[in-house]
């Protein structure tokens, strides 16, 4: 009877192997239609992945060709006004050029402007004193920033290397701020030099000198010495103010990390990093800073005495060239000043930034709920397994049981160790502002009104000397 039964039992599948490889057939087939359909889209994917990979790379090269053509017309500039100084042939064509075009031609010209009448439209002490101070302006500006050019090269001047990293993400601001800064160059020459050329046609009629071949040539060599010399002048507070302008474009790139990063040692890296690079624009540009507002003080004291102490009528025309050089010289204090001031309350601002984000971070948190909830969870438990630990426990479970409360405070750690390392980062920002600094001084709103009272003080007191 047992083995009837067992005959008339049916075939388990163990010992079916035909249905089996028929399954296994029917399951390949599957499986190879959904393989060849996933290598079909796989395809495509990688494909359209190629494609935009190729599209983005096109773009950044476009993007690099464009900051590259950028940096080439600011190079072939500044080799035009003598700032490229690499070489020793270089070196002695610029200051020849220099010495020839801005000190000699307007030294000889207004040698040869002596007249009978001359005083009355041309004073003679005005315009040596103003050749003075222009020159030494000029000077010291080709100086300092030639130096630093021919150290660094004019990527590291300007902080643009394309080996530092995301570099690419930064190209269009950066051609932006390049052409920006020209056109800021453009528009304060212009105006300055069309009222260089009026006065100086104005003169012309008044101060005839023989021939008018020899006024236009004395005309011409008055203009483009001016031009040159005071076209080097703003050309270094111009380069300073471009330098200062795309690490605003970092810090503003900074701001935007507070918002999608939370990982406080990359934020802390970064940071060191801009710090890093506001300490070397300092530290190239002191002497710079120090020595023009040294000369435009001085030039503007002599230029008070002269004009308090002389007793004659003073018009346009004898005296126009105060106002011109003046203008330039306050010009390229205030391109400075803007500068440096922009970029040291945009890093001091980060600070602001910073403590926004870690409140915002802090408040928001979904951990104090979360172990808020997990240590009630964790109490409910543990009561429980305090109940029950006579009855089924052993001395071992107890020291799991431990071990599970150890668990529960370690995520209470991890908690307040986030918090503190917000804190800590926070602080580090309060004590290590950032910003440009000329010997420890940082330029700010402070620094700024200092000197503005200092200048106040000092016009005073030549006012008072003079005047009264």
């Amino acid at each position: 009877m047992t083995n009837l039964l067992i005959q008339t039992e049916e075939p388990s599948q163990s010992q079916t192997p035909l249905l089996i490889s028929i399954q296994h057939q029917q399951q390949a087939e599957q499986n190879g239609d959904t393989n060849t359909n996933s290598n079909n889209n796989d395809t495509k994917e990688n494909d359209d992945g190629d494609d935009d990979r190729e599209n983005d790379y096109d773009d950044e090269l476009e993007e690099e060709s464009e900051v590259e053509e950028s940096l080439a017309r600011l190079e072939w500039f500044l080799t035009v006004l003598g700032f490229n100084q690499h070489s020793v042939s270089s070196l002695v064509v610029s200051w020849s050029v220099f010495a020839a075009v801005g000190v000699a031609a307007p030294l000889v010209a207004l040698s040869m402007c002596k007249c009978s009448e001359c005083d009355r439209y041309e004073i003679q002490s005005f315009e040596m004193v103003i050749v003075a101070f222009q020159a030494t302006l000029a000077a010291v500006s080709l100086i300092c920033l030639s130096h630093n050019l021919r150290k660094y090269g004019l990527r590291r001047f300007l902080f643009v290397d394309r080996y530092t990293g995301k570099i690419h993400c930064f190209h269009r601001d950066y051609v932006a701020q390049i052409s920006g800064s020209m056109r800021l160059l453009f528009l304060w020459v212009l105006p300055c030099f069309l009222l260089k050329t009026a006065r100086e046609i104005i003169r012309i009629f008044y101060v005839q000198h023989g021939s008018w071949l020899l006024s236009f040539a004395i005309l011409s060599a008055l203009i483009i010495s001016w031009t040159y010399m005071s076209t080097i002048s703003l050309s270094a507070c111009i380069l300073f103010h471009l330098v200062c302008s795309l690490q605003v474009i970092h810090f503003d790139d900074y701001g935007k990390l507070l918002q999608r990063e939370s990982d406080v040692i990359v934020l802390m890296e970064e940071h060191i990093r801009l710090r890093y690079h506001l300490s070397k624009i300092s530290h190239r540009f002191r002497i710079y800073l120090l020595l023009e507002f040294l000369v435009v003080t001085a030039s503007q004291v002599v230029t008070l005495l002269q004009v308090t102490g002389y007793g004659e009528m003073l018009t346009f025309i004898n005296g126009g060239d105060f106002a011109v050089s003046t203008l330039v010289q306050v010009v390229g204090i205030i391109i400075c000043l803007h500068a440096a001031t922009r970029i040291s309350h945009r890093a001091q601002g980060i600070v602001s930034l910073a403590s926004r984000w870690h409140a915002m971070l802090t408040c928001t948190s979904s951990e104090a709920p979360q172990l808020r909830s997990s240590a009630s969870a964790g109490t409910l438990e543990a009561a429980n397994h305090l109940n029950s630990i006579h009855l089924d426990y052993s001395e071992s479970d107890l020291e799991s049981m431990d071990y599970a409360g150890m668990f529960s405070n370690t995520q209470w750690t991890s908690y307040v160790s986030s918090h503190h390392k917000r804190q800590a980062f926070v602080m580090y920002l309060q004590t290590n502002p950032g910003g440009i600094t000329i010997f420890g001084w940082t330029v700010d709103r402070s620094l700024v009104n200092t000197i503005f009272f200092l200048e106040l003080s000092l016009v005073t007191f030549v006012l008072g000397q003079t005047l009264i």
